[in-house]
């Protein structure tokens, strides 16, 4: 761990959920969240930066501090976990988003689309969902699905590795888009281009007053990639991609052992 840090605690500790700050089994450990607490209490800014759509971050609300706020949907959202509304957002255009999915689809015709919006999920007939959907959840064609902004364009294969499919992806849509991938099964996530977790986080740092030199970043996938090369300090869980343990400045514990909480502890120690 950087000397410099264990004298001088961040101002901002920004992390990533899934793979990072949660285990595995989608719990946050009492160690974890009694860790972030503290740090909030000796003065610092907590923020969570993740794929995640604005539903899936209610349950952490006792986690987001004074702000009240989450950056979600890979940075397309600044988001109130409180009053659950979206306060800024960068969507990608209907036209941009439809060209991109013809031509994944021209190239990869077994894949299937979804989309997340600031308040809806939508997906195609034939898209996979790992997870329960809501009760609202647009079922359409392609066409219908990509009619309004969305915050992410989700591609599904139904058997390629994520790297792969990514791999595949990101010449098809060149600078159009920005193409990432969060660690989920056989899923590229597409954003506006230019939106990342770092563009989001740099504009809320910015807004509280603090530099990237004074702030941490925890995370696990490409995805979290433009937000550890933005921070101060990066840390990589052990779990990490390979392509986040080989930039990241520090390796700390896995999410199953509750490696953020490692670290804020010795950060705030006494």
């Amino acid at each position: 761990m950087p000397e410099q840090r264990k004298t001088r605690p961040p101002r901002l500790i920004a992390t990533d959920l899934d793979g990072t700050l949660v285990r595995d089994d989608r719990t946050i450990s009492p160690r974890t969240k009694a860790a972030v607490l503290a740090a909030q209490e000796a003065g610092s800014v907590f923020v969570m930066v993740t794929a995640r759509p604005p539903r899936w971050l209610h349950d952490l609300a006792d986690l987001v501090g004074a702000h009240g706020v989450a950056i979600v949907a890979n940075g397309a959202i600044l988001y109130d976990v409180v009053q659950r509304k979206a306060i800024r957002t960068a969507m990608i255009d209907p036209a941009i988003a439809l060209e991109v999915a013809r031509a994944i689809r021209a190239e990869i015709p077994e894949v299937e689309f979804a989309i997340e919006r600031s308040n809806r999920y939508g997906q195609e007939p034939r898209y996979l969902n790992r997870w329960p959907t809501p009760a609202d959840t647009l079922v359409a064609e392609l066409e219908e699905l990509l009619a309004e902004p969305a915050a992410k364009l989700l591609v599904r294969h139904p058997s390629w590795h994520s790297d792969d499919l990514l791999a595949k992806i990101s010449p098809l849509v060149g600078h159009r888009v920005a193409a990432s991938h969060s660690g989920g099964h056989s899923l590229v996530e597409i954003s506006a281009s230019g939106v990342s977790k770092a563009t989001m986080l740099a504009d809320f740092a910015a807004e509280q007053g603090i530099a990237a030199d004074e702030t941490i970043a925890f995370g696990d996938s490409l995805n979290d990639l433009p937000m550890l090369a933005w921070a101060g300090t990066s840390y990589g869980v052990a779990n990490a991609h390979p392509e986040v343990l080989a930039m990241v400045d520090v390796v700390c514990p896995a999410n199953n052992e509750d490696g953020v909480a490692t670290v804020l502890e010795e950060l705030f120690a006494g």
